[in-house]
């Protein structure tokens, strides 16, 4: 392993998290937010510094193998976090280290699930800080890294690979710092799009600023305490429907938009599977809660940003689904599972990880009623690789295993069935809300310690799609000479 550039690459991630963070200093400096200031000007101080004394001495070998960037993104996003959380520790913002550590993991890794019972006295700059988590994991700051930092495209494409949700991760254009400059470019518009829409409609610009920022991470932390429900307007819960659904998608559609290949995008299958899936759900949902609704169209809209924020695995709030009808439910747990599409900034398994496994299911089915039959699995008319299939299926099979272990630790704290596995599935599947004790209106805080740190560690196995984390544990990696 490349120690030197792996220390190298950690620098560069600690100055952009420290330069990214200077922001907070000025709003808490326009507030006069003292402890804040301070809080925020020590954290700054020391990326600044550390991240110097990681890039000191630029590498000469600057190789990159594939197991080199699975392990610096996983350490990476430890770092990230551990800065991250020390405003809220060293400002007296959150109680405890487990507290700060959980909610800035939940932050990074666009969860959204919260230890806080009352956001709203937090000070402006925290709650800035707090939102902005959400828009710097939601298309992961190595991705950022990537955009300004001259690696080298081979090296920039482990990196990538290995932070880019989904099964399959290429190039839009030839150059990977282009690709990255380009998502980013997108990401950075329809952030400013749905902050100036919101602001337009009368939602005051910071909401506006913090709301567009979490909704672009598909993260969902507001600065309300009940959420978007605090603002009763139907215009703001259209428009973070919409956004939800646009930030769901793959970014490589809105390119294609953006070069008028507008035949790409209506061939995605994913695509096509996932407006389908949020379409059904969404009429299923609509006609389940009707009668607790005074007129179909609050049903549907209530029934639409629910399903596009648990679908979209963003996380915020209109209604306390909890007292919805099983049916409804029901749906929006498959949903937590299921996820948003594959290069988006939203969590789950992923639209397309399901699309392979029906296929494979679907061509074992085949084998068995014809074995001589050669059944070829293809995605929007490509041919699926089968260590594309391999991986998919192991990922599935590791997910499960995960799940049911994390689920088994949870379960010491005694709590009932319902909240232990949804606490699991919604961090897992970096959603947030669960069902009952985890529900809509509750939060994480009633977790010990213990259990706390358990989901934080399965909202980063989800952010960064298991494997990294996994390899970032094994201790053949760290074996000298390992390549």
């Amino acid at each position: 392993m490349n120690y030197k550039m792996m220390a190298y690459i950690l620098g560069n991630i600690m100055q952009t998290e420290g330069l990214l963070m200077s922001t907070s200093i000025l709003l808490a400096l326009y507030q006069k937010e003292l402890d804040a200031l301070r809080a925020f000007v020590i954290t700054v101080a020391l990326l600044l510094l550390l991240g110097t004394l990681c890039k000191r001495n630029a590498p000469k070998d600057k190789r990159i193998y594939g197991r080199d960037g699975f392990v610096v993104v996983a350490l990476s996003w430890i770092v990230m976090s551990f800065f991250g959380c020390l405003p809220f520790l060293l400002s007296g913002a959150i109680e405890g280290f487990s507290n700060c550590w959980f909610e800035t993991v939940s932050g990074f890794t666009t969860t959204g699930a919260t230890v806080l019972t009352d956001i709203e006295v937090l000070p402006k700059s925290i709650l800035f800080w707090r939102s902005c988590t959400h828009w710097i994991g939601g298309m992961g700051i190595l991705v950022f890294v990537l955009a300004i930092v001259p690696l080298g495209d081979e090296r920039s494409m482990h990196l990538m690979r290995a932070e880019a949700p989904g099964p399959v991760v290429s190039k839009i254009v030839p150059k990977i710092k282009s690709t990255a400059k380009i998502l980013y470019g997108i990401y950075i518009a329809l952030t400013v799009l749905e902050g100036l829409l919101l602001f337009a409609g009368g939602m005051p610009l910071f909401d506006s600023i913090n709301h567009a920022m979490s909704t672009a991470g598909t993260g969902g932390f507001s600065i309300k305490n009940s959420s978007i429900a605090a603002y009763d307007n139907a215009y703001f819960e259209y428009v973070i429907t919409i956004f939800m659904i646009l930030f769901s998608i793959n970014f490589n559609m809105f390119y294609l938009l953006l070069i008028r290949d507008i035949k790409s995008v209506l061939k995605n299958e994913e695509l096509r599977y996932y407006m389908v899936i949020v379409g059904l759900s969404t009429l299923i949902i609509t006609s389940n809660i009707m009668h607790l609704y005074p007129t179909l169209e609050s049903a549907f809209r209530h029934a639409a940003f629910q399903v596009a924020t648990i679908s979209s695995t963003t996380g915020f709030i209109t209604a306390n689904y909890e007292q919805w009808p099983e049916l409804s439910k029901t749906i929006l747990v498959v949903l937590t599972m299921l996820g948003a599409c594959g290069g988006s900034t939203g969590g789950g398994i992923k639209v397309s990880r399901f699309i392979i496994l029906l296929k494979v299911s679907l061509r074992e089915i085949r084998h068995i009623v014809h074995p001589r039959s050669v059944n070829i699995i293809k995605l929007d008319g490509q041919r699926i690789s089968e260590e594309t299939i391999k991986g998919t299926t192991g990922y599935f099979i590791t997910y499960v295993l995960l799940l049911l272990g994390s689920v088994m630790l949870i379960s010491l704290e005694n709590y009932d069935f319902t909240t232990s596995i949804t606490a699991v599935i919604t961090t897992l599947g970096n959603v947030g809300p669960g069902l009952s004790k985890v529900g809509p209106v509750e939060n994480f805080g009633f977790f010990s310690s213990f259990a706390k740190w358990v989901l934080s560690m399965d909202m980063l196995f989800g952010r960064l799609e298991i494997f990294p984390m996994i390899m970032l544990f094994s201790p053949s990696v760290w074996r000298k000479g390992s390549m």
